[in-house]
């Protein structure tokens, strides 16, 4: 049986809740067509984790997603047997997908002849496409060699991956370039607890760092293996006081006018130096945040959008092509444009929190990951008014 699935998510829970049940659970039915529309990388990794690989697919999906490299991704499905058609642009989304045991992907069948299935793959641009690889590796019968080409062959989210597979029963063996898994792994756990999401607590610790407040986020401890975890030493160095309680990590913001710049590598915490961008004026000496060229890739080009946006609003930046320096001074009012990325709009209306008159345009974006963050900032920007 063939039916038309067309299924557009605004965050994960809806994906997760509205597609993957459907897509793992009916394994009568073929799938001919998705739409992803919520400028989720992310979300379009697990949509093809969870596909199976006799069924036919074709992806659509924003204009903004058409704009991902996802060229490595795709040269990973060829690679374990399946069929890409692009529709538009090499490399890019919209494609079309014949899992590699579909009659139509032409694969050859006797390539799973009891050796580890061999696969290159570079991480530069980002480290999902492993973590993806990773958590798909026990549906291999034969086993997995992953060779990294890129200079970097390792990341925080990698290291996330790597422990919830060991738990759950899976062993990835790195030997500091290449990952193995080997024959026949299979998931053995049942029940996982996941850890609280470090990345949104971030905005209430750097709302803390700027107002000279306190804020406590439950359930994160020092334990917690996410890379964002860093952002926390980093609010140190700049001035803050972070305390672990039992019941969670407390940062509290230094005096006014006394939050110290910094020069800081966010290579492996990216995901907050638009956070830390923010934050950056109101420092009292240059912010310089090195080796973050990837995140150009990202929902937007996110360098480009931290200088653009503060610019608008009246501080001195230095664009560079992996980098940037943000100058001390107070951002005019204005409109914050978002570019359709949750984080631009999130870590931007920390801004609101020390200047009147700063508006955000279309803050809906940050439905995919953090759908009341503006409810809950508006509550807690009360409670310390």
């Amino acid at each position: 049986m063939k039916i038309l699935a067309i299924f557009t998510c605004f965050n994960r829970k809806e994906l997760t809740k509205r597609g993957m049940a459907t897509l793992s659970e009916n394994r009568d039915v073929t799938f001919d067509y998705v739409i992803l529309d919520d400028n989720s990388s992310d979300g379009t990794r697990e949509m093809l984790k969870q596909m199976r690989d006799d069924g036919t697919y074709q992806i659509e999906s924003s204009e903004q997603m058409k704009k991902r490299p996802m060229q490595e991704l795709f040269s990973l499905l060829t690679g374990v047997g399946a069929n890409i058609t692009y529709l538009e642009t090499e490399g890019h989304l919209p494609v079309k997908i014949c899992g590699r045991r579909n009659p139509k992907a032409g694969a050859d069948q006797s390539k799973a002849d009891g050796n580890p299935l061999q696969l290159p793959l570079d991480i530069s641009k980002s480290t999902q496409f492993l973590s993806a690889l990773l958590l798909i590796s026990p549906m291999i019968p034969q086993g997995l060699d992953i060779h990294i080409t890129s200079e970097k062959t390792d990341g925080s989210y990698i290291r996330i991956t790597r422990k919830m597979l060991a738990d759950a029963g899976v062993e990835v063996k790195y030997d500091g370039k290449n990952y193995r898994i080997d024959p026949n792994a299979v998931y053995q756990k049942k029940h996982y607890q996941i850890e609280p999401d470090v990345s949104a607590a971030c905005y209430f610790y750097a709302a803390a760092a700027i107002t000279g407040g306190r804020a406590l986020v439950k359930h994160v401890h020092k334990d917690n293996s996410q890379g964002d975890m860093k952002f926390l030493d980093v609010l140190a160095r700049m001035g803050c006081t972070v305390t672990e309680k039992a019941d969670g990590i407390e940062v509290t913001g230094p005096a006014e006018d006394t939050l110290k710049g910094i020069e800081i590598d966010m290579n492996d915490f990216s995901d907050q130096a638009l956070t830390l961008a923010a934050i950056a004026p109101f420092c009292n000496s240059d912010v310089h945040i090195t080796h973050i060229g990837h995140i150009r890739g990202q929902e937007c080009d996110r360098l480009h959008a931290m200088s653009e946006e503060l610019t608008k609003r009246g501080i001195t930046c230095t664009e560079e092509p992996d980098a940037i320096t943000i100058k001390p001074g107070t951002p005019f009012p204005g409109i914050v444009s978002t570019y359709e990325d949750h984080r631009v709009a999130m870590s931007f209306a920390l801004l609101g929190l020390k200047v009147d008159g700063i508006v955000i345009d279309n803050p809906s974006c940050c439905r995919k990951t953090f759908e009341n963050y503006f409810d809950l900032l508006d509550q807690l920007s009360c409670k310390h008014m």
